[in-house]
């Protein structure tokens, strides 16, 4: 049985706690067969501590509950800048020993106070991520990913980057079909974006384009097609260099740039979703034979179609 404890610090955050309890506090139900865990709360001095949204909660065990746990989870609070000594020493001591620590939004500066950000990947809410920055020089802080995890540390983006992160952990232990219930249960998808266990980034943004998104949204349904900056151009009544000139003032990127992270994301999809081999899902999204697809594949998250499929498929087997 995985023992997970959270630390609940002084002016606790009520939304990541709550996470924290629903992915790994829930009783046995037998219509999900799901496993059950050893959860505890915990926090420097036991009794009443002070929440951040006008209520207060009352933890029992304090932090030697963090002894044995496997998963040690610090909560985010108000006041992310002031550190509690008690809980960077303790922090440090379950990571020594071996435990994995998650920390989301603010809670990732808990860990930096720690030591334990200097030379890893990290991320937390986008709003703090300057901050975090600032403050932690030895971190590589990066704010455009849902969660990163590094050496047994695992951070998270705000409010609901902090399920991705623990249903990336649940994933990780007990196996997609595991963590794909439990996001079932809470109802969101079972895996947002992805790609290597170590750096998921955001997922693939709306299309957002003052002239040419129409354009945009028909490329995007026809993906599969041998679509060329020419053939976009005639479509949107503009010559290739006219095109091509306002594709990167509306959108940031080359044409070929943003066909690639369409195809790509289109690929997770499928894998995740679907039973279709590796060369008919390159097929599908345009790549045109599985060695076109597991280059571009590779290159952009850092894995095969095959690997990716392994660790994140959602298909259950019959």
């Amino acid at each position: 049985m995985t023992k997970v404890a959270m630390i609940v610090p002084e002016q606790a955050e009520p939304f990541g706690m709550g996470v924290l309890a629903e992915v790994w506090a829930e009783p046995h139900h037998p219509d999900d067969d799901n496993p059950v865990f050893e959860f505890v709360a915990c926090t420097p001095v036991p009794g009443i501590v002070s929440g951040s949204s006008g209520f207060d909660f009352v933890v029992r065990h304090d932090l030697s509950a963090l002894a044995n746990a496997d998963l040690v989870a610090v909560a985010a609070k108000r006041d992310y800048l002031v550190e509690d000594p008690r809980i960077s020493e303790a922090l440090r001591a379950a990571h020594a020993r071996g435990a994995t620590i998650m920390a989301s939004c603010t809670a990732a500066f808990s860990v930096g106070y720690a030591g334990l950000l200097e030379g890893r990947r990290c991320t937390t809410h986008w709003r703090y991520g300057a901050e975090l920055a600032e403050r932690f020089p030895e971190a590589d802080v990066d704010i455009d990913v849902l969660y990163v995890e590094d050496a047994g540390i695992v951070t998270g983006a705000g409010s609901a980057g902090g399920i991705d992160a623990n249903l990336h952990l649940l994933r990780q232990w007990y196996g997609s079909r595991v963590a794909a219930t439990a996001a079932r249960r809470i109802v969101v998808p079972p895996h947002r974006d992805g790609g290597q266990a170590q750096f998921v980034r955001a997922p693939m943004p709306a299309i957002e384009a003052e002239t040419l998104a129409p354009v945009l949204d028909w490329a995007q349904q026809h993906l599969a097609e041998p679509l060329t900056v020419a053939a976009l151009a005639q479509r949107a009544h503009l010559s290739e260099r006219t095109f091509a000139r306002r594709f990167r003032d509306e959108t940031g990127t080359t044409p070929w740039q943003w066909l690639l992270g369409r195809r790509v994301a289109m690929a997770e999809e499928l894998l995740e979703t679907s039973e279709l081999s590796i060369e008919q899902i390159a097929h599908r999204v345009g790549f045109g034979n599985a060695a076109t697809l597991r280059h571009h594949f590779g290159a952009v998250r850092g894995t095969s179609p095959q690997a990716y499929r392994r660790s994140f498929t959602c298909v259950e087997s019959a």
